[in-house]
This record gives structure tokens, C-alpha cells and sequence, in this order.
């Protein structure tokens, strides 16, 4: 039997890392690093600057991740893509006696990460070790509250934002996975925004104010940090009538 433990490794600083997650990762018997390709190396470079400074020996595998197919319909090029990464996984691990396989996942495995129902396709058993989400970082860089008080916050995606405007019933939503700026659909008179890059990194970047004048900074900002580094994680908190 093969054990995967997932462990939340923050935003990208290295202290993100609880002492439960580096417990863990010392214990393990083999830590599984995966590769997203070209113009994203530094993702698997800061995963290896963790395990350098909390994991200096033991067993490490890289795995290169397929690409998903944006040419079928967004669910189902999921499904095929949450496949293939199975597949990936279960060929780059090599521990016939079974043993306990670390994988350490950006943010945490309970929000917007698949990696839970990536190793429910395997005849593995699973447990997650949590870790700082993108939003916890987010608040904490803009010295921000999540929510407004009394108030619920609603946690959604680029998509849904895009489709369905301004989700109704609350007063402020975070916003993940949104690679084209889907508050630019929004109008924007009365909202309020509060947006952060590579959140705990040195590459840090931030921006906020009112929609109107921020939507266009964070807009032009987000290109030129993409076309620099090749890559982005990004998120931001919206906020209806919020004082800024």
C-alpha cells in the first residue's frame, strides 16, 4: 500500500511549511516534485529549496505533468488531463514494498487544488497535511480582514466571475484562477479590489484601490510579471461599497 500524504506548502516562502508538513516530509519515504514544463521551472526549484533546507537526504522524483486540452469542453479536458496526471504519478513512483509517498502542494489541498481527486483515481490511501492558503497570504500582504464585519465572503473562480457577474448575496469574494482578469467585466463603480502575485516569494507584487483605478494597473502589472517570469499565481479580494 502506497500512503500520500499532501502537504499545504504555502504561497512560496519557505517558512510557509508547518512543523507537521516538515515532520512529514522527513518522514517520507520518497517526496514526488512535479514538473509544469517549460517557463515554469521555479515552481519545482522552490519546491527544492524546501526540501533542501528541511529534507537535505532522501529519496526524490521528479515528474514532468501532461498539458491539459483546451480544444474540448472545460470539464471534460479536466477529467482527461486529472487522468493522465494519475497515470504520471503512479509511474514515477517505485516503492514495490509500498512505503509513503510527500508531495508538496501550492497553497492547500482543500482549496482549488485537485491533487485529492488525482490520488482518489489510485489505489492509494490519502491525508492531507494543511498549510497558509493564497488567501490567508493575500489578507496578511494588504494587512487586510476577509471579510467585512458580520458579514460571509464567497471564494470563487475567473470563470464563474465572468459568466455570472457579480455573484449575488455578498459583499465581498476572493477570486482564484483567473488568468484573463475577469473583473475587467465587472462594472465598476462602488468596488473595491485588492490583488497579490506570487504571493511570499521575493517576486512579490501587490496592487489595490478602488476598481476603476486599480483594475487597469493590476491588468497592465499581471502582463509584464507573466512575460518576466513565465508564469503566474495570482488572487484577489473584490469588495462592494468596502472603505479602502
Amino acid at each position: 500500500m502506497i500512503d500520500l500524504v499532501l502537504i499545504g506548502a504555502g504561497t512560496g516562502h519557505p517558512d510557509h511549511l508547518t512543523l507537521q508538513g516538515v515532520r512529514a516530509l522527513q518522514e517520507a519515504d520518497l517526496v514526488l516534485i512535479p514538473r509544469k514544463g517549460a517557463g515554469k521551472e521555479d515552481l519545482a526549484h522552490l519546491r527544492l529549496a524546501m526540501l533542501a533546507r528541511h529534507r537535505p537526504d532522501g529519496a526524490v522524483v521528479e515528474v514532468d505533468l501532461p498539458v491539459r486540452d483546451s480544444e474540448i469542453p472545460y470539464l471534460q479536458g479536466v477529467e482527461s488531463w486529472h487522468d493522465a496526471i494519475a497515470q504520471a504519478w503512479a509511474q514515477a513512483v517505485d516503492l514495490p514494498q509500498g512505503g509513503t509517498v510527500a508531495m508538496l502542494v501550492w497553497g492547500d489541498p482543500s482549496l482549488y487544488d485537485s491533487s485529492l481527486r488525482i490520488a482518489a483515481r489510485l489505489d492509494w490511501r490519502a491525508r492531507v497535511i494543511p498549510g497558509i492558503t493564497a488567501i490567508q497570504a493575500l489578507c496578511a500582504a494588504h494587512v487586510i480582514p476577509l471579510n467585512s464585519l458580520g458579514n460571509e465572503v464567497l471564494i470563487t473562480t475567473g470563470r464563474r466571475l465572468r459568466e455570472g457577474g457579480w455573484p449575488q448575496g455578498c459583499d465581498r469574494a476572493v477570486v482564484m484562477l483567473d488568468g484573463a482578469c475577469a473583473f475587467q467585466t465587472l462594472a465598476p463603480e462602488g468596488l473595491s479590489i485588492w490583488w497579490g502575485a506570487y504571493l511570499g516569494m521575493v517576486e512579490e507584487r501587490l496592487e489595490s484601490g478602488p476598481l476603476a483605478e486599480a483594475g487597469p494597473r493590476i491588468v497592465t502589472l499581471r502582463a509584464e510579471a507573466r512575460a518576466a517570469h513565465g508564469w503566474i499565481m495570482d488572487c484577489y479580494l473584490l469588495a462592494r461599497n468596502g472603505a479602502h
